[in-house]
């Protein structure tokens, strides 16, 4: 069987687009800790304005923002995303699934869904384009091995 067709290459890609995956969803997910802590890019707390720092949103904001800042740049990736992971999934339990069974009704799909993704980078790690990878010698930040 030729292992050279566009599948193939397709698969050889898989590495590159988890470390994708990890920006991306750390780039969305950060946004939130910021609009809690700093109103920016806009204020989403109740009357807006910031949480304080020692309040439960506050927690959260500052887990968001500084954690979603470690997993962008992929430094210490699989601690950083179980702890996020577990954050994600008290505040669906917390706070969302109290409204109701389903997560489009209760508004807690997208704490459902960074609660799974980050479980899956805590266990499959932050992909070639990190910090993570050049620490052990394996980072490819020019993307030179994509053929």
């Amino acid at each position: 069987m030729n292992d050279s067709g566009p599948v193939s290459r397709w698969r050889s890609w898989a590495p590159y687009l988890l470390s994708i995956l990890r920006i991306v969803a750390a780039f969305l997910f950060m946004q939130f800790g910021t609009a809690k802590l700093f109103a920016f890019p806009g204020a989403i707390m109740p009357g807006g304005g910031t949480a304080p720092v020692a309040s439960l949103a506050g927690v959260a904001g500052v887990l968001e923002a500084f954690g979603g800042l470690l997993l962008i740049a992929g430094l210490f990736t699989r601690p950083i995303a179980f702890l996020l992971s577990g954050e994600m999934a008290v505040a669906y339990f917390y706070a969302h699934a109290p409204h109701g069974f389903w997560p489009v009704l209760n508004k807690g799909a997208p704490a459902a869904l960074y609660a799974f993704v980050f479980l899956y980078l805590s266990a499959a790690g932050a992909g070639p384009w990190s910090i993570d990878a050049l620490r052990r010698g394996g980072g490819d930040i020019r993307g030179s091995r994509l053929s």
